[in-house]
């Protein structure tokens, strides 16, 4: 889809205004006529990344057809992160990146796009620990485990999302001297509600992504053994 002249302004525009901060939006189709649609980043760190506004993409909905995200980066080239291509994958419509300064533009759809488990690049809320067993899960498993909206730092605001949400999916706790291949181990790490899951792969080995480190093969030691709150098992183990 090829956006006119007066939409790519009004994107531009959007994005000049919002700057420093990324700004987002979204494409609409209503009556044949396309549309463009500010929306609202509530991302905890404006300036990094974006996180549309729920309420802004119910609207968008009501308006029309949504055929395209819209969003830009401030400061680097709008070639795609890894983040872009996932949450563009999730989207299942295209999207558009704009630098407001050189007026720069890309494009990309989804096309299957899949991280490796080892060296991702940490985005909380898109490319996490839980985004990797979520993948790990539908990989090998062919289980596929909802996503959750997580904000950062959840677990300081009181939060135990991370037992809530598996305990809703389907895991159910076992004791750690138990622990099989495909087992979740849920942790606390420099916490005190579990903010971190690492999967079990055999042989003392985890397979986890924690935060502003790239996702990684590691030893199941004394470290990781002493935070971990409990060892969860999906019933179908």
């Amino acid at each position: 889809m090829n956006l006119t002249e007066d939409i790519k302004k009004q994107i531009l525009d959007h994005a000049k205004e919002e700057s420093p901060n990324e700004s987002c939006g979204l494409i609409i189709i209503r009556k044949g006529k396309t549309k463009y649609k500010r929306c609202k980043n509530i991302a905890e760190l404006p300036r990094e990344c974006f996180v549309l506004a729920d309420d802004d993409y119910i609207k968008a909905e009501e308006e029309g057809e949504i055929v395209a995200v819209v969003h830009s980066h401030p400061f680097t080239q709008p070639t795609p992160s890894d983040g872009d291509k996932v949450a563009c994958e999730k989207s299942g419509v295209p999207w558009y990146i704009v630098n407001p300064t050189i007026e720069k533009w890309d494009y990309l759809e989804p096309s299957g796009f899949e991280l490796p488990y080892v060296g991702r690049k940490f985005q909380f809320g898109i490319i996490d620990c839980y985004s990797l067993v979520k993948d790990y899960f539908k990989k090998e498993l062919n289980l596929e485990l909802r996503d959750y909206y997580r904000c950062d730092k959840f677990w300081e605001k009181g939060q135990n999302l991370y037992e809530d949400n598996f305990m809703n999916e389907g895991f159910r706790k076992v004791p750690l001297d138990e622990i099989q291949k495909h087992d979740v181990l849920l942790m606390h790490l420099e916490a005190n509600l579990p903010n971190h899951a690492a999967i079990y792969l055999g042989d003392q080995q985890i397979l986890h992504h924690v935060g502003e480190r790239l996702s990684s093969r590691d030893l199941l030691g004394e470290y990781y053994i002493k935070n971990t709150a409990f060892v969860a098992r999906h019933n179908s183990l």
